[in-house]
């Protein structure tokens, strides 16, 4: 198994992941030009030149970013490959200066076992907030835990790791 950042080729690896998990709201479906746009945030484990496993993060800020689309094939579910990709994640983050990271997640328990810890409200300065409510990106309006995307995360949990 190889953990490496994405290429145009592993989209369509990506997009079945996502297709995956979207139908039971595991995971918010994305159309296939931001993925595309984005190739450039995603890690992915290839296993027999096969997408196997895939996540993203999205800098949200000078000090913040978010980890998005974690996900592997059910049949490597539990064999650490998500981990194998979360640290990728971080490392990556901790290589571009990001202090924190946020993640949007029913999975708590995955979470919680790399340093994320749940939060409440939102842990950034007043100025920083309004400079972030200037943003069109979901994920920002997630963090900053607006009303308006409420709908579409209920049951979901946000987390916030610090990085040394």
């Amino acid at each position: 198994m190889q953990i490496r950042p994405a290429r145009t080729s592993d989209i369509k690896g990506i997009r079945a992941l996502i297709d995956s998990y979207a139908p039971q709201g595991r995971l918010l479906s994305k159309e296939t030009v931001t993925l595309y746009e984005s190739v450039q945030e995603f890690t992915v484990a290839v296993e027999n030149n096969e997408v196997v496993g895939c996540g993203g993060l999205h800098v949200l800020w000078e000090d913040l970013a978010e980890v998005r689309t974690v996900a592997v094939v059910e049949s490597l579910r539990g064999k650490g490959v998500g981990h194998q990709i979360l640290d990728a994640i971080i490392e990556r983050a901790q290589n571009l200066g990001v202090q924190r990271i946020f993640c949007l997640t029913f999975e708590t328990d995955f979470f919680g076992a790399h340093g994320f810890e749940v939060i409440e409200g939102t842990p950034v300065d007043p100025e920083v907030y309004a400079e972030l409510l200037r943003s069109y990106d979901a994920g920002v309006a997630e963090f900053l835990d607006l009303e308006s995307v409420k709908p579409n995360t209920l049951g979901n949990t946000r987390m916030l790791k610090k990085l040394a």
